[in-house]
C-alpha cells in the first residue's frame, strides 16, 4: 500500500492499448499518448505565450501528463462510444472520478491526499491550460487516425476519428489552434498516402 502502489500502477498505462479491438498498423498505449499530449501541449502553450497569453506551466504540464491516469481503472473506451451521448460521458466521468478518489483515499498518505486529488482531477476545463489540453488531446487523435489512413487502413473508424477530432478542434478558440490548422495541418495533408482516400477533401469538409 502507499505511494509504492501508485508508482506500480503507472505501468498499467503502458499495457492499455488505444482504440481497443480495431485493426491498426501501429499500436499506441495510453502511456505513449500521455507523453505525446504533453509535447503537443508544450508547443501550444508556447504559441499562446508568444501571442501574449499568460500560461501557468505547472498546471499545464500536470494536466497533460495526468489527464488519462484514471484509465487504469476503466481502460481506454473508444471516443465514439465515450461521447455517444452527454449522459454517457457524464456517467463515465463519474466512474473515473469516483475510482480515482477511492484509490487516493486508500493508497496516499494523509498529507498528500488533497494535493493528488487536485493533480488527478479532470484537466479539461475552462482555463487556458484546460483548453490547451483539450486541443492537444485531439491533435494526437488526428495524428493516430491520419497515420492509419496514410498506411492504407480503410477501417471507417479512423476516418470518423480524424473528421470528428478536426471538428472539435476548430471550435477551440486559441491562437495555437489556429496556428496548427493554418501552419501544421497543410504539411500533414501534403504527405504521401497509400490510399485512395482524399484526406484533403475530408479535412476541408471538417473545417468548413
Amino acid at each position: 500500500m502507499g505511494i509504492h502502489t501508485y508508482f506500480k500502477s503507472l505501468t498499467k498505462l503502458e499495457r492499455i492499448e488505444r482504440c481497443p479491438g480495431e485493426f491498426m498498423f501501429e499500436r499506441h498505449t495510453v502511456a505513449s499518448h500521455s507523453f505525446k499530449v504533453a509535447q503537443y501541449a508544450q508547443f501550444l502553450g508556447t504559441v499562446e505565450e508568444q501571442s501574449g497569453t499568460p500560461i501557468d506551466w505547472k498546471s499545464l504540464y500536470e494536466k497533460a501528463i495526468n489527464h488519462d491516469y484514471p484509465e487504469i481503472f476503466i481502460g481506454d473506451i473508444k471516443t465514439p462510444v465515450k461521447y455517444w451521448t452527454p449522459e454517457l460521458r457524464e456517467m463515465l466521468s463519474t466512474v473515473e472520478e469516483g475510482m480515482t478518489a477511492k484509490f487516493i483515499d486508500t493508497e496516499f498518505p494523509e498529507e498528500y491526499k488533497d494535493i493528488y486529488r487536485d493533480k488527478l482531477k479532470e484537466g479539461k476545463d475552462a482555463t487556458v491550460e484546460g483548453q490547451i489540453l483539450s486541443a492537444a488531446d485531439k491533435i494526437d487523435l488526428i495524428y493516430e487516425a491520419f497515420t492509419e489512413i496514410q498506411r492504407g487502413n480503410a477501417e471507417p473508424v479512423f476516418l470518423d476519428m480524424y473528421h470528428d477530432a478536426l471538428i472539435v478542434l476548430k471550435h477551440i478558440k486559441l491562437h495555437s489552434v489556429s496556428y496548427f490548422i493554418n501552419e501544421v495541418l497543410p504539411e500533414l495533408m501534403d504527405e504521401d498516402i497509400m490510399s485512395t482516400i482524399d484526406i484533403r477533401k475530408i479535412t476541408e469538409a471538417a473545417l468548413k
